[in-house]
């Protein structure tokens, strides 16, 4: 059995040969741990599939999750200058904005002057207005702004031929040159835009202050998610993940969740759905008092699962609730099992989540949120070598 066939399988609730393995890296990871430059695996698509795929390879694990969208190929051909300081590359753009490339962590845009990128204005945004919600700052996720792409601000995001043929590109050149294991492409839910386009003091404020206009901006920012789905999902990905990191109880009240998240969000699996790939949700942090209204969704499984202290799911409850319902992927703690962990504790959990998660299938080996920088690569080998040995069915 192949890595592609083991994760269908456990996505689907069958038996494969073992349990599958799949991490999500944080973007720091990859610039510590390949050859090329973070800038490189950060804007250019051939580059930053090519990294996916060396440390899939090199950790031996099932699935790959494609979390940038692609790049223009051009994008060179937009730098005024470029330097090096202290391991931190300083991208200078002829629009006149400014990326900082930190050796170990996601690169950070603004305007001349370090001044940080503008957020829209609840207040004052109008939805029949795409320019009023799409300002510098945001534009599909914080990476991709108008200036630095020369993106239309008046394009109607919601049809998915507005978007430039190189939105998908990455995608495509991981399926290219892995195609025997299981990709998964990354759309943001419409919280997480909406929370990234007011800023998230300004956006949990609005929830409160103008729910009637927050409920416009997230049906808006939700045709733009479907037009997505529809582009990625035309590449043939095994499964989308709906990335909504800033839906659990550390950012929102139950009662919030289940009316700002899960109707735009459920629009979002269906559509999923509708096009082939599994769905799945990226929630990070206390969400056990909301798998149940996860469960009315049409969603497939759950990604992450922190367990406490960073969260608050127990695997084994979880598994006995819902087992039937979703496929999990996750619950190891990236913090405190794998980066600070010694090697007992960080084999002990492994092991556990392994005996916990294998009956039944549905379960994929994971880390619970990204796996951060500093991880050590041969504690991530580990993890292939553990499935291999006290996973299999």
């Amino acid at each position: 059995m192949n890595s592609k066939q083991r994760v269908l399988a456990a996505m689907n609730h069958k038996k494969p040969d073992r349990v599958p393995v799949m991490c999500q890296l944080a973007l720091g990871h990859y610039f510590l741990n390949c050859d090329y430059s973070p800038s490189e695996i950060w804007f250019d698509s051939v580059t930053f599939a090519n990294a996916l795929v060396d440390l899939q390879q090199k950790y031996e694990f099932d699935g790959i999750l494609v979390n940038l969208p692609g790049r223009p190929a051009d994008w060179k051909n937009k730098l005024k200058s470029s330097k090096k300081v202290n391991n931190t590359e300083h991208l200078y753009w002829r629009s006149g904005l400014e990326t900082i490339v930190p050796k170990d962590d996601n690169p950070q845009t603004y305007q001349s002057g370090q001044v940080p990128l503008e957020r829209a204005d609840y207040k004052s945004v109008d939805v029949n207005d795409p320019a009023t919600y799409r300002l510098a700052g945001y534009i599909w996720n914080t990476w991709h702004i108008p200036q630095l792409w020369d993106i239309d601000l008046h394009a109607d995001l919601s049809d998915p031929a507005a978007y430039p043929v190189w939105f998908t590109s990455a995608l495509e050149k991981v399926r290219q040159l892995a195609p025997d294991v299981s990709v998964h492409a990354e759309v943001f839910s419409p919280f997480t835009h909406f929370m990234e386009l007011f800023g998230y003091e300004h956006a949990l404020i609005a929830l409160i202050d103008e729910p009637r206009k927050c409920h416009e901006v997230l049906a808006a920012l939700t045709q733009q998610v479907l037009a997505q789905v529809r582009l990625y999902a035309s590449c043939g990905p095994d499964a989308i993940l709906v990335s909504s990191a800033f839906a659990g109880a550390g950012f929102i009240s139950r009662q919030m969740y289940k009316e700002f998240v899960v109707p735009y969000e459920d629009q979002v699996f269906r559509a999923i759905r509708g096009h082939g790939p599994k769905a799945y949700v990226h929630t990070c942090g206390a969400i056990g008092d909301r798998l149940d209204l996860m469960s009315e969704t049409s969603v497939d499984g759950i990604d992450t699962l922190d367990p406490p202290p960073l969260g608050t799911v127990e695997l084994r409850q979880a598994k006995s609730k819902y087992g039937k319902r979703f496929f999990f992927k996750g619950n190891l703690d990236p913090v405190n099992e794998m980066l600070n962990a010694d090697d007992q504790t960080f084999e002990q959990a492994v092991k556990d989540r392994l005996k916990i998660g294998k009956p039944g299938s549905g379960y994929i080996l994971s880390s619970a949120c990204s796996v951060a920088p500093h991880v050590k690569p041969e504690r991530l080998k580990k993890l292939a070598a553990l499935a291999k040995k006290f996973g299999k069915y």
